[in-house]
């Protein structure tokens, strides 16, 4: 079973395997049809195509106070019929890719540890690795036999903005960011309508989890490097700019060793959508 990471000549070893599933993850915040078209260019022989706003995300709740994010979690029924039309089982070993280093594949390898699934594991490198061994991407699609998974017991947390806000008075936990330091600082912010970061957050930027060709670092250099943000990983929440990359964060920790960190799934964008909640800026 692959929980974490799997490398290319692994998967490349399993493109025909009926217990496997193969899930292209690929987006682009800028362009959400990036990804689809990418997929229909050339994808992994047998991938489909999950798409983080129609597939990996829930409906988005009017803007204003009560706005839970730009990619709320899926109801979690609706998750498991759209992991059934996938063709996944109780026993099936999925497999999930992007273009991005796991930017957007590490969100569905989380929302599965969500529904108590562990057979699930990211593409080390994604298809800058795929291809750095020559191996191809094709045209066909594939039409899945319906799956029979099941919901079971979480092996992931979560905290509400309700905790989050409770947290800044009992600093109980360590909030940490995943976003790109200027955002977290509040410059250069174009996707969310206010600029800054959660009181008392750390930046721990997902990217830096990867090495120069995407894949990434050794489970060791990863464990030093988040060592110093916080005392213990069950006392970590993890957040982003909408819920996504900080899966990045918790993925790059399980490969770590560092289990039991929070996801708050809101992240920035729910947070920044109330004025009523405090805004740090700079670092």
């Amino acid at each position: 079973m692959h929980t974490t990471l799997i490398s290319a000549a692994n998967l490349a070893q399993h493109l025909t395997d009926p217990a496997w599933v193969i899930l292209d993850c690929r987006h682009d915040l800028m362009n959400p049809n990036a990804g689809r078209d990418g997929y229909a260019i050339g994808h992994i022989q047998n991938a489909q195509f999950a798409s983080l706003d129609d597939d990996l995300s829930g409906p988005k709740a009017a803007a204003g106070a009560q706005f839970t994010g730009r990619h709320p979690l899926p109801e979690r029924g609706a998750l498991i019929e759209t992991l059934r039309g996938w063709g996944i089982d109780d026993d099936t070993q999925v497999v999930a890719y992007d273009a991005h280093g796991g930017m957007f594949a590490a969100r569905l390898w989380w929302l599965l540890r969500w529904i108590g699934h562990p057979a699930v594991a990211v593409l080390d490198g994604g298809l800058a690795a795929w291809q750095s061994e020559s191996l191809p991407l094709v045209t066909p699609t594939v039409t899945p036999t319906r799956g029979h998974i099941a919901e079971r017991p979480s092996l992931t947390h979560t905290v509400s903005v309700a905790d989050v806000v409770e947290n800044l008075a009992t600093q109980r936990r360590t909030v940490v960011d995943a976003r790109a330091a200027d955002r977290y600082r509040g410059e250069n912010e174009t996707i969310d309508p206010v600029g800054g970061h959660i009181p008392g957050a750390k930046n721990r930027f997902f990217k830096d989890n990867l090495q120069p060709d995407g894949r990434f670092k050794p489970a060791a250099q990863l464990k030093q490097e988040f060592a110093p943000l916080f005392g213990s990983a069950q006392a970590a929440i993890m957040q982003c700019g909408s819920g996504a990359t900080a899966c990045h964060n918790l993925l790059a920790m399980e490969v770590a060793g560092l289990h039991g960190a929070a996801l708050y799934p809101g992240s920035w964008s729910e947070w920044c959508a109330d004025p009523a909640r405090p805004v740090a800026t700079g670092a």
